[in-house]
């Protein structure tokens, strides 16, 4: 079976909006559309014509295109049940262990609370591509807005559980000041440094880092690895609960 085409579509001043082509149906889902005009270009561009909406969250730099493009190509919207009154012109309502169907691509939806209390996450395994909106970045994870560290940890935890190959397509270009915070709390991984430095790299040549490999962030990025001896030493709390790990971590970052 064919993967997805994806284009990546920057908007607004960081987020990034993803538009998914099914070859073998032509079915073509935007998933977080900050904005309208923007995935309106990408389609015209492509001669794509739009089939459905996805929403991770309701937060407005991921849903603001969503009545124009209803509007425009009468796609349904899809979106997370817990959060259905704040998500605009919800269609359809998913959640834990559901899925949705776009073409011939079936993705599993995993709620994945934390940054908000009704985040869900998108997984297309036969694309290998990960959705996770606001709950994971390339480095880093969202900002506990609405949750609670347990529950957050929890939606980590959920994500890091699949496969090492799993493309991360998140919702921002945060990656590089992820990578700053990253190098404080494990000064002593190298690969981690080496990511770092690349990352550098591509940001003084204005590419973007998006998509990052589920593998490497597990073996990079602090938010997942808050039950890492390493990391847990590295903060001072050898051998504590890892939602307690987690929690320290968050609150440096948001600190940092």
């Amino acid at each position: 079976m064919a993967s997805f085409e994806i284009e990546i579509v920057p908007a607004l001043s960081d987020n990034y909006v993803y538009i998914l082509h099914d070859p073998a149906t032509s079915a073509t889902a935007v998933v977080d559309p900050a904005e309208a005009q923007p995935v309106l270009d990408a389609l015209s561009k492509r001669g794509w014509t739009l089939t459905h909406i996805l929403n991770t969250h309701h937060h407005a730099d991921h849903t603001a295109g969503n009545l124009e493009l209803k509007e425009r190509f009468g796609v349904p919207i899809v979106g997370p049940r817990a959060d259905a009154a704040r998500i605009p012109g919800i269609d359809v309502q998913v959640g834990d262990g559901d899925t949705y169907t776009v073409g011939s691509q079936t993705a599993q939806v995993f709620d994945t609370p934390g940054h908000t209390t009704g985040h869900i996450s998108f997984w297309f395994p036969d694309s290998d591509a990960l959705f996770p909106g606001d709950t994971l970045f390339a480095l880093g994870c969202g900002r506990m807005f609405e949750g609670n560290p347990k529950g957050f940890w929890n939606s980590l935890l959920k994500l890091r559980g699949l496969p090492d190959s799993a493309k991360i397509y998140c919702g921002h270009e945060y990656t590089q000041s992820n990578a700053r915070f990253a190098v404080t709390v494990e000064p002593d991984n190298a690969e981690l440094a080496a990511r770092a430095r690349r990352i550098d790299a591509l940001r003084a040549e204005k590419r973007r880092t998006i998509p990052s490999e589920l593998g490497e962030e597990k073996r990079t990025n602090p938010f997942l690895r808050a039950d890492v001896p390493e990391v847990q030493a590295a903060v001072g709390m050898p051998g504590a609960d890892p939602v307690a790990v987690f929690a320290e971590i968050r609150k440096r970052k948001d600190n940092f």
